[in-house]
């Protein structure tokens, strides 16, 4: 079992989410995917169905917690593709605003993508106005590699783009 992991100056705690994390889990997406403004996942899902695709045994699924074991932030990891495509990484994410766990579970996810052998981790769709998301990944070292012209239907702000970013997590070859 992998031992969780803190940073020493953050009192949250990042570990591997088990099945008793599901109402946590289910009380950060429940919010978003009502929304509809930065996942391009059905508002209309349910419960069983927003942590059936969440918990999909295809991702590796951690959550962040609070000292007083609130899971403010929770994310998967998984291979972008499947065959030949299954060197680059690729992750979801959400968390509540105001405990720094979007960046805590950002570089979490990155060190583990890099210590299970992922060569990059790309993003196939951040919605583009998911300004906090871009902000995050750019200063991450995400750059935009391409643009999804009208990709997404925002709920307010009619078809906006959606980008893929990428990171690359071993140097080039020399």
């Amino acid at each position: 079992m992998m031992r969780p992991q803190s940073l020493p100056d953050t009192d949250l705690l990042i570990r591997p989410a088990h099945s008793l994390d599901r109402e946590g889990i289910w009380c950060l997406l429940s919010p978003v995917l009502r929304k509809a403004e930065t996942y391009a996942l059905p508002r209309h899902w349910g419960r069983r169905q927003a942590l059936a695709y969440w918990m999909d045994v295809e991702h590796r699924v951690y959550v962040a917690q609070t000292r007083d074991y609130e899971i403010v932030g929770t994310f998967y990891l998984q291979a972008n593709q499947k065959g030949g495509g299954a060197h680059i990484a690729n992750a979801g994410f959400v968390a509540r605003p105001g405990f720094g766990a979007g960046r805590l579970m950002a570089e979490h996810a990155l060190a583990q993508a890099m210590k299970l052998g992922f060569r990059a981790m790309q993003f196939n769709f951040v919605v583009s106005t998911n300004l906090r998301a871009i902000v995050l990944w750019e200063s991450l070292g995400f750059r935009v590699i391409g643009t999804l012209p009208g990709a997404f239907d925002h709920p307010s702000q009619g078809y906006v783009d959606a980008l893929v970013m990428w990171k690359d997590l071993l140097p080039p070859a020399s």
